[in-house]
């Protein structure tokens, strides 16, 4: 399929998992593929994949994201080489995690942060291009923000991501006017470098995969299916959603 072919795509966290699955995902269906990552060397590894895979992308890094005008560069040199921006994917993000007896104010203000202000930063700075265009963001949530996970101490992560559903759902209504429409995907537990741990703790396999009806974790690529689609006309009538993927862990 070619359904993205000859948009320009911002996706940020380029380097991680998810952000490099779906660079590559849009590189394949004829993207021209904008990414950043706070980690350089991540992000040059995604730069030279796509390349290898017989696409173009460009890469802004190191970036960081909770900056305003490292938000308004990124945008910059998406217009500048490509002309203009058609789809943001806010993925990029870091969590800190503690239980609340155990909570202090840096770890919640570095997770907001990180994890909600630079949603609003980029959407904020990618704006008016994508008004000109009538574009699409994809935000990503979280399972968290839906539900709690019984060994994980993320009252700051699901709180930030909580306000990453709710300021999905205000920039569709936003948007509306202008043709963009605004989405949302909330994973659940993926295999990446930071999760992979899980297989091989019996507590967390039991408590974490069992909850899925699935019963195994997912992979980056499946996220990015999802979010090329949410991206792609063929989602032309959807906006202001919130897409599980999750194995089926919210719906028993």
């Amino acid at each position: 399929m070619r359904r993205l072919e000859g948009r320009t795509c911002i996706i940020t966290g380029s380097g991680g998992s998810i952000g490099r699955a779906t660079c590559l995902r849009f590189a394949s269906e004829g993207a021209n593929v904008v990414g950043c990552d706070i980690n350089g060397e991540s992000a040059e590894e995604t730069v030279r994949l796509v390349g290898e895979a017989g696409s173009e992308m460009i890469s802004a890094h190191p970036a960081d994201l909770t900056e305003k005008g490292e938000c308004e560069r990124l945008v910059a040199a998406a217009v500048e080489r490509f002309g203009g921006v058609d789809v943001l994917f806010n993925n990029g993000a870091m969590a800190y995690f503690a239980w609340l007896d155990d909570m202090d104010d840096d770890v919640w203000f570095k997770t907001i942060n990180e994890e909600l202000n630079l949603v609003f930063l980029l959407t904020r700075a990618a704006w008016p291009e994508l008004k000109k265009r009538g574009g699409a963001i994809v935000n990503t949530a979280s399972l968290s923000a839906w539900a709690g996970i019984e060994l994980l101490p993320a009252l700051a992560h699901t709180a930030a991501k909580g306000g990453v559903l709710s300021m999905t759902r205000q920039l569709a209504m936003e948007g509306r006017h202008h043709g963009i429409r605004a989405n949302s995907v909330s994973p659940g537990t993926i295999e990446t470098n930071q999760t992979r741990f899980i297989l091989d703790d019996p507590e967390w396999s039991a408590k974490q995969l069992g909850r899925a009806m699935m019963n195994r974790m997912g992979q980056p690529e499946e996220i990015a299916s999802v979010v090329a689609f949410l991206a792609s006309d063929d989602a032309s009538y959807i906006t202001g959603a919130d897409i599980a993927v999750d194995g089926g862990v919210r719906a028993w």
